[in-house]
C-alpha cells in the first residue's frame, strides 16, 4: 500500500480516536423524545401525552459554580417522588463570566452538565434544557453587541452552532432528554419603545461590556432570526425532538411596538398574529409564559397552536407571595392549562433561593404546590 495512503489512514484513525475520546455521552437506556403530534398534540415516544413538570433553573448553575455541589440529586429525588415528570433548567452560564470553564477546561465543564443529566435518568425525570437563557450572555462573551444575533456570519451565532452541536450531539440519545429549548423571554426585550432604558445590564465583573449602544437593542425580525438560526442547528443535529423558543406571552402591545413604536393595546388578532410570526419555522412547538391574567389568552393561544400544528407548552406558570389571593391565582392558572388542554407546562420555580416569593420546596410555605401540579398529573394520566 503507497506510504501518503497509509499516512492519510493513520492520520483518519488519530483524529477518530481523538473524538471519540473527548466526546464521551452518557448511557442510554431508551431515547425519550417529545414529538409533534396531530391537532398540535404532543407524543412521547410516539404516545399521546400531556404533562405539568416544573423550573428547576440552577441545577446546573450551582455545579457550575461549585463542581461538588451535586443537590441537584436530591432534588430530582423530591420531583420524583411527587410524580412531577419533567424539569426545564438553564443548560448554560447565565453571565459571560459563568463560562469561564468552558473556555478552560470542557472536559470538566461537561463532566458536571452529565453528572446533571444523568441523575435526571436515574431518578427518571425528562429534562428541557434551554441552552442561552439570558439572550446577551453569547454576544457579551464573543464581544458582539447584541444585534449580532441576526448575522449568520457573526461570532455569535458560530458560538450558538458550536455550542448547539456539542450539546446536542452529546445527548441526543439519552432517554433523559425530552425536547430543546432556545433561552428566556427574547421576544420581551424587542422593539421597546423606550429601548435605550431596558439595554442589557453592564456588570463588568460579571463578563459585560462596559459601555451599551443602539446596536444592543432587540428588534422583533434579530429575535426571529435568532429563532430559526437555533432551530435550524438543532434539526441538523436532532431532527425529531420538539424544539421551543422559551418565550413569554407577547406583551399586551406587542404588535403596536412592531408597527407604531407605541404601547397601545393589541387586538386579539394582533396578538394571533405577532404569536404566528414569534414561532416560525423550523421552531416546532409555541413556548409561552403565564402570570397575572395571561389565562384570559390561552384559548386564542390554542386557537393558533392548532393551526401552525405546533404543540403548546407554558414554560413558566406562577404566582409570587404567599398569601391566599396568590395561591388562587396559580391554582386559577393550573386550572385554565388543562380546560384548555395545554399538553404542556411548568410551575416556576423549584428550590430557587434568589426568588424567595416564587420558590417551592418540598418543605417551605409553598410546598402544596408541589402537591397541587402532583394532582394535576394524575387527573391528566
Amino acid at each position: 500500500m503507497p506510504r501518503h495512503i497509509v499516512f492519510r489512514m493513520l492520520t483518519m484513525l488519530r483524529r477518530s480516536l481523538l473524538i471519540a475520546t473527548f466526546a464521551i455521552t452518557l448511557p442510554s437506556i431508551s431515547i425519550a423524545q417529545l414529538t409533534s403530534g396531530p391537532n398540535a398534540t404532543v407524543l412521547k415516544d410516539g404516545k399521546p401525552f400531556r404533562g405539568i413538570g416544573i423550573n428547576y433553573f440552577d441545577c446546573f448553575l450551582r455545579t457550575l459554580k461549585k463542581g461538588d455541589d451535586t443537590s441537584y440529586d436530591a432534588g430530582f429525588a423530591t420531583l420524583k417522588s411527587k410524580g412531577i415528570p419533567f424539569a426545564r433548567f438553564c443548560a448554560t452560564g447565565f453571565w459571560p463570566k459563568d463560562m469561564q470553564l468552558y473556555q478552560k477546561d470542557r472536559a470538566e465543564y461537561f463532566r458536571r452538565l452529565d453528572g446533571v443529566v444523568e441523575s435526571a435518568r436515574k431518578h427518571g425525570l425528562g429534562l428541557i434544557p434551554s441552552l442561552f437563557w439570558l439572550y446577551s450572555c453569547v454576544p457579551d462573551l464573543v464581544g458582539e453587541p447584541m444585534d449580532q444575533w441576526a448575522n449568520p456570519q457573526s461570532k455569535t451565532q458560530a458560538w450558538m452552532r458550536e455550542y448547539v452541536r456539542e450539546v446536542v450531539t452529546r445527548y441526543r440519545d439519552n432517554s433523559a432528554i425530552w425536547a430543546w429549548e432556545l433561552g428566556n423571554e427574547y421576544s420581551l426585550s424587542a422593539n421597546l419603545p423606550n429601548a435605550k432604558d431596558h439595554r442589557p445590564q453592564i456588570v463588568p465583573a460579571l463578563g459585560t461590556p462596559t459601555t451599551r449602544s443602539e446596536h444592543d437593542e432587540l428588534t422583533f425580525d434579530i429575535v426571529r432570526k435568532v429563532f430559526v438560526a437555533f432551530a435550524s442547528e438543532v434539526k441538523k443535529h436532532d431532527p425529531r425532538r420538539l424544539i421551543f423558543t422559551g418565550d413569554s406571552f407577547p406583551r399586551l402591545s406587542a404588535w403596536h411596538q412592531e408597527h407604531q413604536n407605541k404601547w397601545t393595546h393589541d387586538t386579539m388578532d394582533q396578538f394571533a398574529e405577532m404569536l404566528t410570526k414569534a414561532n416560525p419555522d423550523p421552531i416546532s412547538g409555541i413556548g409561552l409564559h403565564a402570570y397575572e391574567d395571561d389565562d384570559q389568552r390561552f384559548a386564542k393561544s390554542m386557537e393558533v397552536s392548532r393551526a401552525l400544528n405546533k404543540p403548546l407548552f407554558i414554560g413558566e406558570f406562577g404566582a409570587q407571595g404567599r398569601t391566599p389571593e396568590q395561591g388562587a391565582k396559580c391554582k386559577r392558572l393550573l386550572n385554565a392549562i388543562i380546560e384548555h388542554q395545554v399538553p404542556l407546562a411548568a410551575l416556576w420555580v423549584f428550590d430557587l433561593k434568589s426568588q424567595p416569593d416564587f420558590t417551592v420546596t418540598a418543605d417551605n410555605d409553598r410546598s402544596w404546590q408541589l402537591d397541587l401540579i402532583s394532582e394535576a398529573n394524575k387527573r391528566l394520566r
